[in-house]
């Protein structure tokens, strides 16, 4: 095997042209030329897949001791590693962006989500040209990459389809491919998708048989073997990153009923049935125990009654959907078994990109848009019991309560969001490459963050960190590689010392002790006061005798924790942790936060085939009153269909003619609709129809909008031209 002579620190890999006789004349008996060789990476580099699921905590799959079926993750465990103290951030992107590029989030700008970034460094949601992706490194490497699924990195004044594309995956993210969304959720039954940057529909409707999750593998497979087929001896690196257990929970009825009643018994019993399992399967050591339930998360003795068996069904639909993802998960496994590359494909599973959401209301929500808009009291016991049938289906926009999201973080305090503790931040991680593991079905105790899983793929593919890409110099990947572990369960840790912070909730953990404060709660997400953060109360946990933070020695060791707590600002300062920010609402507004927007003032102009465009690259109208003006061409025949529609069926506003009256409908979350039509029908072209009075609404429209809603005008109305809003 020829030795690497590549200077593969400097990236793009520089050219370097071959020295010797230049003949005159190519039949020259002398003409001699090395052959073209395409840049590959060093021999013996393998093919890697990442997964990362959305939202699903320590205690739900069952590979870790859950409820929830996940049969790939159990086959990929027994026959590589479960890795049992893997953590992520507490949230989506902040996680994302981490994993991405081996950095801590705030060094990545990614401090929280996109949509409530700031003008601070560390939460700004752009990451600097320093940090390069992992995905560009090996592509500049001789890799072929892909995105499949979630992409939630896009500053949201980017996010258009004028870009820039700097932050999309096909732009300077690395992927060559890209095919899923971009944002924080989707409606499974019908997402607004991307081709590279190009919008695209689903080729089918929910009624056809249409998932997202189920498209994406599609793409996925038919991707990889394309690859095979076509470049055999280049590596691959996928990331699969479906939207998948995020709300809303979807999934076709059949996946739901494989659970009717098995939790019945509400989530305190399913905490104790969980831990025992755990145990059982040694994911947890023998003594581990169960953490107390605080005061803020009721027990299932005190829900009403008449309310348990929605309850228990928010659960069962959950339970169907993670299942449902897993077994997709298994059709890439077995493509790339049926290729003959899996035993040389490092994959590795994250279950999890922070704990489980308990963003769905002590009752949970059959539209989870209402909590988001300060609505939640719309949603009744009385409306939820009438809607039980509907969860998981086309219909619905659902989420489960509280309770179950503690449930599925077990053994662990809090869920996402709460970044202090594990609950919020520990995922169950497998780890499988038969050419490079010799143990199956191992366990492995060594303390790992995200962050670990860039430097690992390197070292694995035998790829040098960058020293510079682009032309720009680059700042040193924060991770610690976890290939020391993948070959010996008792070697010790060498990530031992690791920051947490999300909006306020922060800790630190080193050398087995953490140390960790809880400042605010992920359910209220409207109104409630928070302390001052010099206020918040400390715990102490000691990690060699309590795996789960269950006795809090805070008291005991004073000086444990004042040394933890100063360890906590000197990392949070070079981090870019500080200033601390724990806004809510005020985060959501571009001026309060200081970031940009893409469209400034009070109108905007539209114009036909501008198709679907994102949220944030329209006029904002939330919690205004907003005019509606189109200049139409009305056909001899007469109007009909939309002209103008932002949202969708759980939440929106749109300008159409209804029997060829001009009609404004305002949806509010699915539960209200009010709609304002004009007396006389549209008269045909060369008349008014109505201009000289806009349509006018006024309401709380925020709550007219979710994460993917778009706007746009809409082929086949009214022969639509220069509408504007």
């Amino acid at each position: 095997m020829r030795p690497d002579m590549h200077a593969r620190t400097m990236l793009p890999v520089p050219d370097r042209p071959a020295l010797g006789l230049t003949t005159y004349d190519a039949k020259d008996p002398e003409t001699s030329y090395p052959p073209i060789e395409p840049l590959l990476p060093p021999p013996g580099a393998p093919n890697v897949l990442v997964i990362l699921l959305d939202d699903v905590g320590f205690g739900a799959p069952s590979a870790f001791g859950g409820p929830c079926f996940t049969p790939t993750a159990e086959r990929l465990a027994g026959a590589g590693l479960r890795f049992n103290r893997f953590h992520t951030t507490a949230l989506c992107a902040p996680t994302r962006q981490a994993l991405l590029t081996g950095r801590n989030h705030h060094s990545v700008g990614m401090g929280s989500i996109t949509e409530t970034a700031t003008s601070a460094p560390g939460n700004n949601s752009l990451r600097p040209n320093t940090k390069a992706p992992l995905a560009e490194t090996l592509r500049l490497n001789g890799y072929s990459t892909a995105q499949f699924g979630k992409c939630h990195e896009v500053p949201v004044w980017q996010s258009s389809p004028m870009g820039p594309f700097d932050a999309w995956p096909t732009g300077g993210g690395g992927f060559e491919t890209f095919y899923g969304f971009i944002g924080g959720e989707n409606n499974q039954w019908a997402p607004a998708l991307y081709s590279g940057t190009t919008p695209v529909e689903p080729p089918a409707t929910a009624e056809e048989g249409y998932h997202l999750t189920e498209d994406l593998l599609d793409h996925a497979c038919a991707w990889v073997r394309q690859q095979k087929a076509l470049m055999p001896d280049r590596p691959f690196f996928v990331y699969l990153a479906p939207g998948a257990t995020h709300a809303p929970h979807h999934v076709a009825p059949e996946w739901i009923e494989k659970y009717h009643g098995a939790f019945d018994d509400g989530w305190d019993v399913q905490r104790e049935r969980t831990l025992a399992r755990q145990k059982e399967l040694g994911v947890v050591p023998p003594d581990a125990e169960l953490t107390a339930r605080h005061d803020e998360i009721p027990a299932w003795g005190d829900m009403p009654e008449d309310l348990k068996p929605v309850l228990a069904r928010e659960m069962e639909t959950y339970a169907g959907f993670l299942e449902h993802t897993d077994t997709q998960v298994g059709r890439l496994i077995d493509a790339l078994e049926d290729l003959g590359v899996l035993d040389d494909t490092l994959v590795y599973y994250i279950i999890g990109d922070n704990g489980a959401s308990a963003e769905g209301t002590l009752h949970g929500a059959f539209n989870e848009m209402a909590n988001f808009n300060g609505m939640a009291a719309l949603e009744t016991p009385e409306f939820l019991r009438g809607k039980m049938d509907e969860f998981g289906s086309p219909s619905s926009y659902n989420h489960y309560a509280v309770g179950w999201a503690w449930a599925m973080d077990t053994p662990y305090q809090w869920t996402k969001q709460v970044a202090s503790h594990w609950g919020g931040t520990r995922n169950g991680t497998i780890v499988h490459w038969p050419n490079g593991i010799a143990e199956r079905g191992g366990l492995r105790r060594q303390f790992s963050h995200v962050i670990d899983v860039a430097p690992t793929i390197l070292e694995a593919a035998g790829v040098p960190e960058p020293t510079t890409v682009n032309g720009v110099l680059q700042s040193p990947i924060e991770g610690t590689s976890m290939l020391y572990a993948f070959g010996d369960a008792e070697t010790p840790e060498r990530h031992d010392l690791q920051y947490f912070e999300m909006f306020g909730n922060r800790g630190i953990y080193h050398r087995g002790w953490s140390a960790v404060t809880k400042h605010r709660t992920p359910w209220e997400l409207t109104g409630g006061a928070v302390p001052a953060f010099d206020d918040d109360v400390w715990e102490l946990y000691d990690g060699a005798s309590d795996f789960s933070q269950a006795h809090d020695l805070a008291a005991e060791r004073p000086d444990m924790l004042a040394r933890l707590q100063r360890l906590w600002l000197i990392e949070a300062t070079k981090y870019n942790v500080l200033p601390m920010d724990d806004r809510t609402g005020e985060r959501l507004s571009p001026a309060l936060a200081g970031r940009p927007t893409l469209i400034r003032g009070d109108s905007q102009l539209f114009f036909p085939g501008m198709g679907r465009l994102s949220e944030n690259s329209v006029a904002s109208i939330k919690n205004r009153s907003f005019a509606v003006t189109a200049e139409v061409d009305v056909p001899a025949e007469g109007a009909g269909g939309v002209v103008i529609a932002q949202g969708g069926r759980f939440g929106g506003w749109a300008l159409h003619t209804t029997g060829g009256r001009l009609t404004f409908t305002y949806n509010v979350l699915g539960i209200h609709r009010y709609d304002v039509v004009a007396d006389d029908p549209c008269p045909p072209a060369g008349t008014n129809c109505g201009s000289s009075s806009p349509t006018t609404a006024v309401g709380s429209a925020r709550a007219a909008t979710s994460p993917s809603s778009t706007t746009g005008p809409r082929p086949g109305g009214a022969g639509s031209r220069r509408p504007s809003r």
